[in-house]
């Protein structure tokens, strides 16, 4: 590929909008389980361990997800570098889809018993594995066809679909708790919005058989350059990347996740808002971090992705310190505007990231490479923080959770520190097969 950007078989605007809508799908199934984690699986899957318990049960199999998605980034990070991102994609797509719908069929404890929590972890598994291969995917089929000076601006619409899944999942189970009784929604309307995802895994599916492949794994194929175990190939040249940028973006998972799972029952069970206020400004957090992952992308074309991902992280330090002492104010108004200030905080850092984690590493292995950083990143900060979250608070109060969040930040500001900018990589560049020392440019 070179610096003009996407050819004419690949239109920006169509691989902008097959990436978002990937990632949107993706991740809409992903917050509708932990939606429905939070609200009502404790009583579905887990009646007879009561409120509490089954409630820290339901969101520990939300956190099983996260211990699959760094193998599902070495898998189909596998596949996505040695046949091709497109055909990766569609095959993540479909997986995450279809174990969606299946959770909204499967059967609760009291029709087949022990099996149901079982069949659910194991859904939760393939969800896990599915995610770990699509986000690495979407974002290179933006970065690796835009122009280089506009790579962050289009490497965002995949970095979108967290935040419009988010604000999409809150509208879809309001809807469903505005239009019926409590006693429906836990009998059966909370399976509606994973049954409906099948339309949009039909919408996803159709934009993407339309995209062809990157000109960059075409020119890593042409080069004879495929990896043949590519997570091989890129722990060995570059652990450092791996590490440093996993642990670069393990803020914004802790910050994100503990704003779509653990404030919904945050919101409802210790603050006492109506379910229906919590989802309703579940949205308005959404739309909050979708605009500073707009804004930290767009800039980063001009001031560069380190300074954007550094600024973002540094924000989080002070956030996480003020964020509950403002939601425990107690009103509509305060718990609103603590949501914005958690996810709208790290959207600085997010939308850089798109662009940032594949510029760090070699062609033929960039899937792997990005998608493990990725998906490491996810269980430091999105499986662990809403495990431990319930044990700060419970023991320490939610100043403790705040620092805890704080302390996440200033790991993730030290490590961007010892990366490097990457806005002016080439993303055709390749390590030589024989080559057996890390990408020295990758990161300059």
């Amino acid at each position: 590929m070179t610096s003009t950007g996407a050819t004419q078989h690949n239109p920006m605007a169509r691989v902008a909008f097959a990436s978002m809508t990937g990632t949107v799908i993706e991740f809409y199934d992903f917050f509708v389980y932990g939606t429905a984690a939070a609200l009502v699986f404790n009583k579905v899957f887990f009646p007879e361990l009561g409120a509490a318990q089954g409630t820290l049960l339901a969101l520990a199999t939300f956190g099983v997800a996260f211990v699959a998605r760094p193998f599902g980034s070495i898998l189909f990070g596998h596949y996505g570098d040695r046949i091709g991102r497109k055909r990766t994609l569609v095959t993540t797509l479909l997986m995450m889809g279809l174990s969606t719908v299946a959770i909204g069929i499967l059967p609760s404890t009291d029709t087949i018993g022990v099996l149901a929590p079982i069949v659910l972890v194991v859904l939760r598994i393939v969800q896990g594995l599915a995610v770990g291969g699509e986000w690495a995917g979407a974002t290179l089929l933006a970065a690796e066809n835009a122009p280089k000076a506009k790579r962050g601006r289009y490497a965002l619409y995949p970095q979108l679909g967290p935040s419009v899944a988010f604000a999409l999942s809150s509208a879809t189970f309001l809807v469903t708790a505005l239009t019926m009784s409590n006693e429906a929604f836990l009998s059966w309307g909370w399976r509606l919005p994973f049954i409906g995802s099948i339309l949009l895994v039909g919408l996803g599916l159709f934009v993407r058989l339309k995209i062809e492949e990157t000109e960059s794994f075409k020119a890593a194929k042409n080069s004879g350059s495929i990896s043949k175990l590519p997570v091989i190939d890129v722990i060995t040249r570059q652990p450092r990347e791996i590490i440093l940028g996993s642990f670069m973006t393990t803020t914004v998972f802790g910050f994100f996740y503990i704003g779509v799972t653990y404030l919904t029952t945050y919101g409802t069970a210790v603050l006492k808002h109506p379910r229906t206020t919590v989802l309703a400004l579940g949205i308005l957090g959404g739309l909050a971090f979708a605009a500073t992952t707009i804004a930290g992308a767009t800039w980063s074309d001009r001031a560069g992705r380190k300074k954007l991902v550094l600024w973002g992280n540094l924000a989080s330090i002070a956030v996480g310190v003020v964020a509950f002492p403002v939601l425990d104010i107690g009103t509509a108004w305060a718990f609103g505007l603590g949501l914005c200030l958690v996810l709208g905080v790290v959207g600085f850092a997010y939308g850089p990231v798109g662009a940032m984690l594949p510029e760090l590493f070699s062609a033929q292995y960039r899937y792997t490479g990005a998608g493990l950083s990725y998906n490491l990143a996810g269980v430091l900060g999105g499986a662990i923080t809403p495990l431990v979250a319930g044990v700060l608070v419970d023991s320490f109060g939610s100043i403790a959770l705040g620092f805890y969040l704080a302390f996440l930040a200033l790991v993730s500001t030290l490590c961007t520190l010892g990366l490097r900018d990457t806005r002016h990589v080439e993303m055709t560049t390749v390590v030589p097969p024989t080559m057996t020392e890390g990408l020295q440019g990758a990161s300059s």
